[in-house]
């Protein structure tokens, strides 16, 4: 009889270890990335990417961007707006959680659809700007401002990507976002002080020409006053996503 109920216990303690070790998943559930696109934009970025199961994980990313020119700022100032800003210098910070739902192989490998939230903030350094105005006597003069500030954004998006494994030992992994887009709200100030004392036309012509700089995806208004501009971010904040990650899976 001590035989028998030594044999089963062994056989029960057996069939438990037998079904732990089955339930311990035999795939690498981490990696770590960063977005080698995004150093054309002077991003320093890093990513987590966690598996929860086969078809579900969660990616928390990280980036800053040191301070320097603002990237690509031709593409959207005309040539003669871009010469005002030529000492402008901006930073910026966003950090991005994203739940990731594969429809691939999963693990972290194949299409997914990706919904994230995104906290961004980018801060200016202390820079000239100067506007034309057209006196009364029928001469242009130059005026110049400081102009300084940050804003802050929270916005919420849609990402669509297929993640690759590109080795045999699935240990080197290549990310590719294919496109993702994001919209919510920004709030900032930014401030332009003068050492001239403005008078009403002066300051109906600074709003003008701020008003007409139309900045993309950024909703502002213009206020001045007789030391200069106050310019308020307040409204929609979009952006869009794409590029390619490289990482190692552990």
């Amino acid at each position: 009889m001590k035989k028998a109920i030594l044999s089963i216990l062994f056989l029960v303690f057996s069939t438990i270890k037998a079904q732990e070790s089955q339930n311990i998943p035999s795939e690498k559930m981490n990696i770590i990335k960063t977005n080698v696109t995004a150093y054309a934009f002077r991003n320093i970025n890093l990513s987590y990417e966690r598996a929860i199961n086969q078809w579900f994980s969660l990616n928390i990313g990280f980036g800053t961007m040191p301070e320097g020119k603002v990237p690509f700022i031709n593409a959207f100032l005309k040539d003669k707006d871009e010469k005002r800003f030529e000492n402008l210098r901006v930073k910026a910070t966003n950090f991005t959680i994203e739940p990731r739902f594969y429809i691939g192989k999963g693990y972290g490998k194949g299409f997914y659809f990706a919904p994230y939230y995104r906290y961004s903030d980018v801060s200016s350094n202390t820079f000239d700007f100067y506007y034309d105005y057209n006196g009364p006597d029928g001469n242009t003069y130059q005026i110049p401002l400081k102009g300084q500030g940050d804003t802050k954004g929270n916005s919420g998006g849609l990402m669509v990507g297929v993640q690759f494994f590109l080795t045999r030992s699935q240990n080197l992994v290549l990310d590719f976002w294919i496109a993702g887009a994001h919209y919510g709200s920004g709030k900032g100030d930014f401030t332009m002080t003068s050492d001239y004392i403005l008078t009403p036309d002066m300051q109906a012509q600074l709003k003008k020409e701020i008003e007409n700089l139309d900045i993309p995806f950024v909703k502002y208004t213009v206020e001045t006053n007789a030391n200069g501009a106050k310019i308020k971010v307040d409204g929609p904040w979009a952006g869009f996503r794409s590029g390619l990650s490289l990482g190692y899976r552990f």
